[in-house]
């Protein structure tokens, strides 16, 4: 019987190729990330478990983005000294201050390689999954333990295979793709599986677009998500294809349930407030006035993403009165938008643009809501509350359809833009 992804990933690391779903297994991470926001958490838990050092601390990287920069004087700067104590003080010899979004540096600075294995203190660490890497979140305790043994305990996923066919139509994006696997999957579909992408549509779409599809099924309840690697792997990791060939779809393996999506019958998707998986077909959504956009967030902050909104932005105005917040996911984005035109085309459409961190994606400034705003974002939850107050609202949508929006003050369609006069 031939294995799944998930299961192969974990025989390359442990050697036991007997293992099946529901085991208990021992796995030594490639890597493990902290966020700035759990420091001191796991500073605490490494004094109380005795940990006086790090086991590997080559594998340890320490990123600052959610609380840099500081949004809160009285306990910011508390997580910032915290984490520059845990490098310090357990010699963690990789940092990231400043520099983006935790979950796009991981790919792009190449710390989550295909056939790793990677874990890190935040739950959207599904997203390097994308390239090939089983990735997948753990608490602060945990993250102490595997700093001090090298060691984490896994229970073998069962897996959900996703086939993908046909081609994206134009203004149809992985965003959508995500938005309508998480809807009929429902928040709980994927609970401790592995969501595994395959299928002649996968194969077309980009590493950054497989990078969005994966940090968004966990929105579903999944341990972690992965694609198979090909070409574009390779080349987006400089690496021989021969390398990595072995990740791929065994045709016998046992997966719990398949599901097929044509991607030319998909149209842009929506999800509702207060609920991620409350997703519908955008013509269900279609004039809800909005108060505010936001574009960036590990999820949709690519360059890709940032291409198409300025595309979608340039020689235009957004509505009045409306908010448009565009926040690149990293410098190295940042930097490539601002050579590529895409900020000042974002800045002449009358946006504010802000340092790549996670910003309001995270609820932290700026650009928070207040009591019966309405937000449409290109970020990966909208839960109550989270990008402002409680009785604000968050709707989630693709850079498309959150650009096309910001110049007609309500929720749009992309294909609409012709009727758009701002």
């Amino acid at each position: 019987m031939g294995h799944t992804l998930v299961e192969k990933l974990m025989i390359k690391n442990t050697g036991d190729d007997s293992i099946r779903p529901g085991d208990i297994v021992i796995v030594n991470p490639d890597c493990y990330m902290i966020i700035d926001a759990y420091s001191p958490s796991v500073i605490n838990k490494l004094e109380e478990m005795g940990f006086d050092k790090v086991l590997c601390p080559e594998k340890a990287v320490v990123v600052f983005d959610h609380l840099l920069p500081v949004g809160n004087p009285s306990n910011d700067p508390l997580f910032i000294s915290k984490s520059v104590e845990l490098r310090e003080k357990y010699k963690i010899q990789t940092t990231e201050k400043g520099t983006g979004i935790s979950h796009t540096l991981m790919h792009e600075k190449r710390y989550a390689k295909p056939g790793t294995i990677v874990t890190a203190t935040d739950s959207h660490t599904t997203t390097y999954g994308g390239g090939g890497c089983l990735s997948t979140g753990i608490g602060y305790s945990d993250m102490a333990a595997v700093l001090g043994t090298d060691e984490l305990w896994l229970k073998v996923p069962n897996a959900i295979k996703i086939v993908l066919e046909g081609k994206l139509k134009p203004h149809v994006t992985a965003k959508d793709i995500v938005l309508k696997v998480v809807g009929d999957l429902k928040a709980d579909g994927g609970q401790y599986k592995s969501l595994e992408f395959t299928g002649p549509g996968a194969q077309q779409l980009s590493m950054q677009a497989r990078y969005t599809i994966c940090n968004m099924a966990l929105e579903a309840g999944a341990k972690c998500a992965l694609f198979e690697a090909d070409d574009k792997t390779a080349e987006y990791f400089d690496m021989d294809l021969d390398e990595i060939r072995w990740i791929q779809v065994d045709e016998d393996a046992e997966y719990e349930s398949v599901m097929t999506y044509d991607l030319g019958q998909l149209e842009p998707q929506i999800a509702k407030p207060k609920g991620v998986d409350d997703v519908y077909d955008i013509s269900k959504a279609i004039g809800t006035k909005i108060d505010e956009v936001f574009i960036g967030s590990c999820t949709n902050g690519s360059i890709e993403d940032m291409a198409v909104a300025a595309d979608i932005l340039k020689g235009k105005t957004i509505s009045p009165y409306l908010k448009l917040v565009v926040i690149p996911a990293s410098n190295k984005v940042f930097k490539e938008s601002i050579e590529l035109g895409y900020i000042e085309t974002f800045l002449k459409a009358g946006a504010t643009v802000s340092h790549p961190s996670c910003g309001l994606c995270a609820g932290f400034p700026f650009g928070l809501l207040s009591d019966g705003e309405v937000v449409l974002s290109t970020s990966n939850r909208n839960f109550i509350g989270r990008m402002g107050t409680k009785d604000s609202f968050i709707y989630l949508s693709s850079p498309a359809v959150a650009a096309a929006s910001a110049l007609a003050g309500e929720i749009v369609s992309p294909d609409m833009l012709e009727l758009l006069t701002h």
